[in-house]
């Protein structure tokens, strides 16, 4: 028999070695020690195999990472802890992002201010009498320099329009009185001056001027941070993104319910402006101030939906607000006139019948100021000494204060026969 069969046989002994039996007159046969090599070769083979397919994986992650834009995101790959400009805290773990502005807040808030606006009107009562009735509004303001003498903050014209007094509070609660330094209503912007020897040492060294950004560099979905004393309970906090930029928005005057367009393209963000936000700072996470807050564009139906002036498109009217002479009011019997009478020509208005907003004179009083001045009727008063009026009540309000005898410089336009105005500057005597 020329085959050989080995097996186990549990029978035999320690003798058969290896408990392997044999049929009688072979002898076991040597084992077959070419076996070893083929293991290896397979083993390696193996080894290789997967060298190989790990290169692969490794590889088709970097292509996809870096050329197809993909990017995995995992547990070992979360980020906590990374300054952004070293205020603002980011952290991302899978795909949240939170953020902390707290930093940018430290910065901003001492130049930051609240603003109490005190006026009195006449109001009608039931039985066809008139009383006077004493009002409260609330605002912000952001301070944005200071002279020898003054404290210079800007706010919204709508802030301190109409009022009788105004006080500012600081960020450490102590409070002063402030005067109208310029307005402009057509902007909706204001500058008011706080005397610096009205404020205290310990405040003067708490507070800051804030640093002005610029708005024309801002990209939609970048932060945004609102301040501002919403509701009139203090100053508070309140983020968001910048929604869309270059907006048109149209408001409507709640003591004459015209409705009008913005002057200025506005910034749209998703952080809240409430009632008392207006004229406080927009900010961005540099904390410097790219917009100044404006609650008064904000409907009633509206949700989710701020609007600020951008910074960079009022600057230059900002800064001639700043450099005019504070104006304090002076008594009702003392008040000076022009000598004319006139009827509100509003920016709807004057798109519909071509011309330009202001005052329209339509009478001169003779022997006044205005005809010394050589005013005509048909003429438009678009300023007061270098202060925008758009109607009739701008215009009175502005003239509070100054007294009769003093001279003002009105900017009119005058129409010629084409049509078309031309713009002149006169001066007129109070009378």
């Amino acid at each position: 028999m020329d085959n050989q069969y080995n097996y186990y046989n549990p029978q035999k002994g320690p003798d058969n070695v290896g408990n392997r039996d044999v049929w009688p007159g072979k002898q076991p046969q040597k084992s077959n020690h070419k076996a070893f090599p083929k293991v290896i070769m397979v083993a390696g083979l193996a080894i290789l195999f997967g060298i190989v397919s790990s290169a692969v994986f490794l590889t088709s992650n970097i292509i996809g990472s870096r050329l197809l834009g993909l990017e995995r995101t995992s547990d070992a790959q979360a980020v906590a802890g990374n300054e952004v400009n070293g205020n603002t805290i980011l952290s991302r773990s899978s795909s949240v992002v939170t953020s902390d502005v707290s930093g940018v807040v430290e910065k901003v808030m001492p130049s930051i201010v609240s603003i109490t606006s005190m006026s009195v009107e006449e109001v009608q009562s039931f039985f066809g009498g008139t009383y006077q009735k004493q009002s409260a509004g609330a605002g912000t303001g952001i301070i944005i320099g200071e002279n020898d003498s003054e404290l210079l903050i800007v706010t919204n014209n709508h802030v301190v329009e109409g009022s009788d007094t105004l006080t500012v509070s600081f960020d450490d609660e102590t409070s002063v009185e402030a005067n109208i330094k310029g307005t402009d209503s057509v902007y909706d912007v204001a500058v008011i001056a706080v005397p610096i020897e009205s404020v205290s040492s310990d405040t003067l060294e708490m507070i800051s001027v804030a640093t002005l950004g610029n708005s024309e560099e801002l990209k939609v979905g970048e932060p945004a941070i609102a301040i501002g004393n919403a509701l009139g309970y203090g100053q508070s906090v309140t983020t968001g993104v910048i929604s869309a930029l270059d907006r048109s928005v149209a408001s409507t005057d709640a003591r004459t319910g015209q409705t009008t367009e913005s002057s200025v393209n506005l910034i749209q963000t998703d952080a809240a402006i409430n009632e008392g936000n207006s004229g406080g700072a927009l900010v961005n996470v540099n904390g410097e101030v790219i917009g100044i807050n404006s609650a008064k564009l904000i409907g009633e139906s509206v949700e989710g939906i701020g609007y600020a002036i951008p910074i960079s498109d009022v600057s230059d009217l900002i800064q001639g607000l700043m450099n005019q002479e504070t104006k304090e009011k002076v008594d009702e019997d003392d008040r000076g006139m022009i000598g004319i009478t006139g009827i509100s020509v509003s920016s709807a208005f004057s798109a519909q019948i071509d011309v330009p907003a202001g005052v329209y004179v339509t009478e001169v009083t003779p022997g006044g100021g205005a005809e010394k001045a050589g005013m005509t009727k048909g003429c438009i008063i678009t300023a007061i000494n270098g202060t925008s009026v758009d109607s009739m009540d701008a215009l009175q309000e502005q003239l509070e204060y100054y007294a009769k005898g003093e001279t003002v410089t009105l900017t009119i336009r005058v129409p010629q026969t084409n049509g078309e105005y031309n713009e002149q500057m006169i001066d007129v005597a109070l009378s």
